[in-house]
């Protein structure tokens, strides 16, 4: 069982190594860049909810802070009511408005602590709406940054295919030369082989009675060569 995953380690490990050493480093910049450029929407998606939360407390705040001040309005008109119908000896109308009251109070005091439950959610509120807004900042100048250095990537890979089209042109214009045109070395080597062939085989016609004939008739040829040099000069009347 271990060696089953040992090796299947090693399968994906190795099928991982050739995925990497496969890939185009052009479309792993892009990539790159294109995964960053939706994080970044997403982050702005979600700090746009947040911002947009704040925004809603701020309508609801305001809201219940309205109906705070009705509520206490409406309380304050009811006891004075009340008491008008106490001082006019009006007793069922001082206890109807009294009652009023009392039921405004409780309506005042469930709208303050509604509102007091709001501004403490838009304090939360405005500090993740500052958060989110900074993580947007930092983020977009992190892309900014991503996009400086792709130009910088594509730019160095660009460099580095031409140096290695001109390392390829060099090397097929080496081996051409060294397959089809002949070093200076190897004519001078050839040259010397046929003078070296030219002077064996003179030397070995020498050696038998064809050449020392051919030599005699040389010697002949050339000594009747001088005597008829000397019959010339005597009709020249020229002496040696």
């Amino acid at each position: 069982m271990g060696f089953m995953k040992r090796l299947w380690g090693y399968i994906k490990q190795l099928f991982k190594s050739t995925a990497e050493r496969a890939m185009d480093p052009e479309i792993e910049i892009e990539q790159a860049i294109s995964e960053a450029r939706k994080r970044d929407q997403d982050l702005r998606n979600q700090a746009a909810k947040v911002v947009a939360h704040r925004v809603q407390l701020e309508s609801k705040i305001e809201d219940a802070a309205d109906n705070v001040g009705s509520a206490r309005e409406l309380a304050k008109k009811a006891l004075l009511k009340s008491e008008e119908a106490r001082v006019a000896g009006n007793v069922e109308d001082a206890e109807k408005w009294t009652r009023s009251a009392q039921s405004l109070a409780m309506r005042l005091q469930a709208s303050e602590s509604n509102l007091d439950s709001l501004k403490k959610q838009y304090e939360t509120a405005m500090d993740q709406a500052e958060k989110a807004k900074s993580a947007v900042s930092q983020n977009a100048l992190r892309l900014q940054e991503l996009a400086a250095k792709r130009l910088e990537l594509l730019g160095a890979l660009q460099q580095a295919k031409m140096q290695e089209s001109v390392n390829s042109a060099v090397k097929s214009m080496s081996e051409t030369m060294d397959d089809e045109t002949p070093s200076l070395e190897r004519v001078e080597e050839k040259i010397e082989a046929r003078k070296a062939e030219a002077m064996a085989h003179a030397e070995l016609r020498e050696a038998t009675p064809e050449g020392s004939e051919m030599e005699l008739r040389e010697a002949v040829s050339l000594a009747n060569a001088d005597e008829k040099l000397e019959e010339l000069k005597a009709e020249l009347g020229l002496t040696s």
